[in-house]
């Protein structure tokens, strides 16, 4: 299964649409939100085309392409208008025969482990900054950057998993890392 990883839209539809076209492209089969959906945060400035009824109409479009996590700046409020789920704060998914712990990043995150074995992979956004680093006992933790926020001179992006590789990818489809486990 092809899946895009993205977070941190922030409420851009100018982002979300070029990340919905890198979704088409991609021809992935699901769209993995980490979080951050319609609110921009009070320490973010405002992305460009900050248009959150915009970005719930192109996402609620494709709603049953995508499953999503709750990020800090995710509401009840905005579960009322987005149509599907976004209030869990973690899934669990399979790459080959690791684990992944899927989650925003604000409450489990490298200070802050989730209940993670030898060999699992801790995935979040939260920090607007691409990431893919070793830790502990072979575990990975993975960063898949923002969408419409990034940060330390890190491109727009996001990243693709298919069989056992991660692929980090601008949102131009540009391939900037990659990481297989």
């Amino acid at each position: 299964m092809r899946i895009m990883i993205a977070s941190d839209i922030h409420g851009s539809a100018y982002y979300c649409g070029k990340m919905l076209e890198a979704f088409e492209r991609e021809e992935a089969e699901r769209l993995m939100l980490l979080g951050d959906i319609l609110y921009h945060g009070p320490r973010n400035d405002l992305p460009r085309e900050y248009a959150p009824k915009k970005v719930l109409k192109l996402l609620n479009e494709r709603k049953n392409d995508i499953f999503c996590v709750r990020g800090n700046c995710d509401t009840e409020v905005d579960q009322m208008v987005l149509e599907f789920p976004i209030m869990a704060d973690y899934c669990i998914l399979t790459a080959g025969r690791r684990l992944v712990y899927a989650t925003h990043g604000h409450r489990f995150n490298r200070s802050q482990l989730p209940p993670i074995r030898q060999n699992d992979i801790l995935l979040h956004g939260h920090t607007h900054i691409p990431a893919w680093e070793q830790f502990g006992s072979n575990n990975l933790y993975l960063n898949p950057g923002s969408v419409s926020i990034p940060k330390e001179d890190s491109p727009h992006s996001y990243m693709i998993l298919e069989d056992h590789t991660f692929i980090w990818k601008d949102l131009d489809g540009n391939e900037y890392h990659r990481t297989r486990i």
